[in-house]
């Protein structure tokens, strides 16, 4: 153990527990696994959990559990404060920690684009955290709207603007729409559909899901609409202030709740944060290895990394779970191999999927196949469960499903305040 060199994965997003089981194969390296929370998490589910239609455990799970079929493997839990490559060492919020080779998969953060008022105000959908208080935030804000009495404060505590038409906003902003025709209706007797405010969904392009086929645009787009969802389109949110959500166009939408899924950066770290090491989105800039540009033995995977050697993304690679996956395996073959003939980065679209609602879904394949509603749902469903990272949270999810499937309901509305005693 003592002469096997050690390797620090900061990050146990996609690309890093992807790298930790690769690298396992061949036994070569010590290795530890830093993160800031002591578990790992599925984030195209987010949603659901925000939802109420999924409970925690369902699409996470603890990082030493996960690394117990690892022997090779250790787990930290610490957030990163700086990298000093000169000495090979991390300071960690709890302590220092020393390497032989640095591999940063540290994902990435919402982007607010420098607006300090829609930052302090908006709520985020990047960690359980976050999910989690918007859980509490949408039931808390139903019980108060059930007390008012001012027919126009009910409709703005219940009014959403989703900052964003990607996949997550699209997803949240179908997931509510049903909520509203399914479950609030039937939960809280005391307020009218009237009451229950509009869903807005918001995007600087002229279309959602930007990045998919001219089809699964307009599929999705006509959807959203028959679910009563309010497009703005070309726009982007300027503000948020007064319980109002001022747009670029001079418009404001009378709504106390912000969500933001507008955009992410990567996230940066003292030591390896000037700005020639950093390209589009603060993102690493990395040679076709994945090595980060001016070090020896750092190197970045994932959403946390740039690389623009691949002929077919010039300006860089999406922000997709799939290129974390495949850079990290890519990476992990490379390090096995000891770098002898080593495979440059090369990524395999594999098509691109988003969630509409209940037998609503689309679905960008390759060879330019589209594939939408209900196949294009289950699709969706069956390779989300399958990349759920055990047996027990695949079973958990499908059990969800199944039930909501079948009763258009769902079972985890609690408003979950905890008490945090607990400062590690």
């Amino acid at each position: 153990m003592e002469n096997k060199k050690h390797i620090v994965i900061v990050g146990g997003g996609f690309a890093g527990l992807e790298l930790v089981k690769e690298l396992n194969r061949s036994g070569k390296y010590h290795i530890t696994l830093v993160d800031m929370n002591n578990y790992n998490f599925f984030p195209p589910l987010l949603y659901q959990l925000a939802a109420g239609f999924m409970e925690p455990s369902s699409i996470s799970y603890p990082f030493r559990r996960l690394l117990r079929k690892y022997k090779n493997a250790r787990f930290r839990m610490a957030s990163l404060q700086e990298v000093i490559p000169a000495e090979n060492k991390l300071i960690l919020s709890n302590g220092e920690l020393s390497y032989d080779i640095l591999v940063m998969a540290t994902g990435a953060e919402s982007n607010f684009f420098g607006n300090k008022e829609v930052e302090e105000k908006a709520m985020p959908m990047k960690t359980v955290g976050d999910a989690l208080m918007l859980r509490n935030l949408v039931y808390t804000r139903l019980e108060r709207a059930t007390r008012t009495q001012d027919k126009e404060q009910r409709r703005k505590l219940l009014s959403f603007a989703i900052a964003g038409a990607g996949p997550t906003g699209v997803e949240l902003s179908g997931i509510f729409a049903e909520m509203k025709q399914n479950i609030m209706r039937k939960d809280y007797p005391e307020l009218t559909f009237d009451d229950l405010g509009d869903i807005y969904l918001i995007d600087g392009q002229e279309t959602v899901l930007s990045p998919m086929s001219k089809k699964a645009q307009e599929y999705t787009e006509k959807s959203l609409l028959k679910k009563g969802v309010k497009l703005k389109l070309g726009v982007f949110v300027s503000n948020f202030i007064n319980d109002e959500v001022h747009l670029s166009d001079g418009t404001t939408l009378e709504a106390r709740n912000l969500i933001w899924a507008a955009g992410v950066s990567a996230k940066t770290f003292k030591g390896i944060d000037d700005k020639a090491y950093l390209g589009r989105g603060k993102r690493m800039k990395t040679d076709a290895y994945n090595k980060m540009e001016g070090f020896d033995n750092i190197y970045a995977i994932g959403d946390a990394s740039i690389m623009t050697t691949d002929p077919n993304y010039p300006e860089g690679h999406p922000q997709l779970a799939q290129v974390a996956i495949q850079q990290a395996a890519n990476l992990g073959k490379n390090f096995n191999n000891d770098f002898r003939n080593p495979q440059s980065f090369s990524y395999v679209d594999k098509g691109s999927m988003a969630i509409i609602g209940r037998n609503q879904a689309v679905a960008d394949l390759p060879k330019h196949i589209f594939i939408k509603g209900f196949f294009a749902w289950a699709i969706w469903a069956f390779i989300h469960i399958m990349s759920l990272v055990n047996f027990r949270n695949k079973m958990r999810a499908l059990y969800n499903w199944i039930g909501y499937y079948i009763s258009k309901d769902q079972s985890y509305r609690m408003v979950l305040r905890p008490n945090e005693k607990a400062k590690g």
